[in-house]
This record gives C-alpha cells, structure tokens and sequence, in this order.
C-alpha cells in the first residue's frame, strides 16, 4: 500500500462511494443535483472511489455518455431476480439478477421509431427496433430485461466457450416474435441510433424495388440475423465477419446449395478451432427468408459501394 494521503476504501473516499452508489441507484433523476454523470467523469469517480474493478455499461444517449456500474445497478429499487425458460445463449432455463431495459431506455431517451443499439465486447452489433424492445410496460409482458452478472458469483461459461455471458445481456422471458440475434450478451454499450438502412444508406436495396420484392425482405433478414457480426459494403457495427459484399459477394464464390448449407450449419462446408458463426435452423431463419435472404444477396451483388460507401 503506497504511503499516499487518499485512502482508497475509507477515510475522504467514504462519502464519495456513498453518495455515488446513493444518486445512481435512483429510479429516475440519477442525480437530481447534476443530471447523469458524463462518462469520463464517472469513471474518474470510481476509480477513485476503488470501484473501477466492477463492470459498468455505457449509455450513448442524446446527451454526454453515461456509464452506470453493475454492482449499483443490481441494487436498483426496480432489480428483480427473474427467471428465463429456454435461454438463447444458454440453451436451458437460467435465472438472472436484472433490471427492466426500458429503465435505460427512458435514460437515452428511445422512441418506438429509433434502433436501440447493443455492443459486445467481442465486436458483436445488435441493431434491435425500437418499437420491439419498447413493447410492454416497464418490466411487463413481453418486455426485455437486462441481466447483470454478478463479479463474486459469475454465471457459467457459454456452451463451447470459455466466457460467460456477462456483464450484461439482454434477456426476453417471453421471447415470441423476437429472433435468436437479438439476445445480445457480453454488452459493454447500449446507444440510440437510427435505423440502419438510413445510418448505413450502402445496405440498403434499390430504392425502385416494390415493398414485397424478396430481397426487401431479405433486407429485413439481413439486418436481423446478419448485420450482427457481419458488414455490407462497408456499412455495419458487427465486426466478427466479413463484409459481404466487398471485395466480394458470397454468391461469387459459393454455389446456391454451398451457400444454404453454410447459413444452415457452417461446419458441414468449413470449419476451424476459431470458428464463430452458429447455425441457422428454420426455427432462426424459416426456408421462405433463406429464399428472401439469397434473393437480398443476389440484388446486392448488383450494387457494389465504391471506397466512400455510396453506391454507382
């Protein structure tokens, strides 16, 4: 221990972590005195205060950036300890420390119309619509809460990986309508964003193109289950994949039923220690938005983006 005048856990700093741990756990109005701390200056706090250790999340609002701490988090008057059948990350019923997402989503000030965007530490980008994580009350039917990991008691290791899905996931008890990609877990920032065929015009199909062409519903598909980990003519948050349409397009160096097999179950065409992409069952991707999905693919094969991201 240095022979410095701070004192790390007591003395000076007692009443800072007290009045940290006091204003963050308010149900609204997070700190009534300042508004929400920026996130700069809150991590300057609790390194301070000797509580940089614990995982905190950052909030990209239409404000400064807030961080919010886990541990303080999880005392939230509104945390519950809830129960979630059939876990998507975990395959099994888990139960969870967690708060309602809309408890955050009040704090970025989402609205139905916005996309809610969930980034994880490993460079997976859940582009989640905000009228989907907004349905039901706070903490109501159907709605999504977030779960927090608890650093002195860890949840177990994802099946096949040697991480758990902490520090924070998404969580949906009642899941109907929602798809396997969006359950985003080892989320480090939530931020408010636009939709992404306006943020990212390059993913978007031909403006020409009725409503109920295929590849425009495969553009949907696209968003959902792939823009994840995947770019599209350099538009994109996910970074886990290639992009799929620069240098090339999947179509120009797979065949069809190559290419189905791959989104299906990717180790029956390749596969290596590090490989990430799971499978698609029709349970994720039903044979008729494959078919949309390919049909996406083929049209954007057409629309290559040049260096700027704008398209010919």
């Amino acid at each position: 221990m240095p022979s410095h005048p701070i004192r790390w856990r007591g003395g000076c700093f007692a009443p800072l972590v007290r009045w940290l741990q006091a204003a963050l756990l308010r149900p609204a109005g997070w700190l009534p005195a300042l508004g929400p701390i920026p996130a700069q200056a809150l991590a300057l706090l609790l390194a301070l205060a000797g509580l940089a250790q614990a995982a905190t999340l950052e909030l990209q609002g239409r404000g400064a950036p807030v961080l919010l701490d886990a541990a303080m988090l999880a005392q939230h008057a509104q945390a519950r300890d809830i129960e979630v059948p059939g876990d998507i990350a975990y395959g099994r019923s888990m139960r969870y420390r967690a708060v309602p997402l809309a408890l955050l989503l009040g704090q970025l000030g989402l609205t139905p119309g916005d996309t809610l965007e969930a980034v994880a530490s490993d460079g997976f980008g859940a582009q989640l619509p905000g009228a989907l994580v907004l349905r039901g009350a706070a903490g109501g039917q159907g709605a999504p809460w977030l779960a927090i990991e608890n650093s002195a008691q860890p949840w177990p290791a994802l099946p096949g990986k040697s991480a758990s899905a902490g520090p924070f996931y998404i969580v949906w008890p009642q899941a109907q309508g929602v798809s396997s990609e969006q359950w985003p877990y080892a989320v480090v920032r939530l931020a408010l964003r636009a939709a992404p065929e306006q943020r990212w015009p390059q993913i978007a199909v031909a403006q020409q193109l009725p409503p109920e062409h295929p590849a425009r519903r495969g553009q949907a598909v696209f968003i959902t289950q792939c823009l994840v980990c995947h770019t599209m003519n350099g538009g994109g948050a996910g970074r886990m994949g290639p992009d799929l349409n620069q240098p090339m397009n999947p179509l120009q160096y797979f065949q069809e039923d190559a290419l189905r097999r791959l989104i299906r179950n990717p180790q029956s065409v390749r596969a290596w220690p590090a490989q990430a992409m799971p499978g698609f069952g029709p349970q994720q991707i039903s044979p008729a938005q494959l078919d949309d999905l390919l049909a996406y693919l083929a049209h954007m094969r057409q629309r290559p983006a040049g260096p700027t991201g704008r398209k010919p």
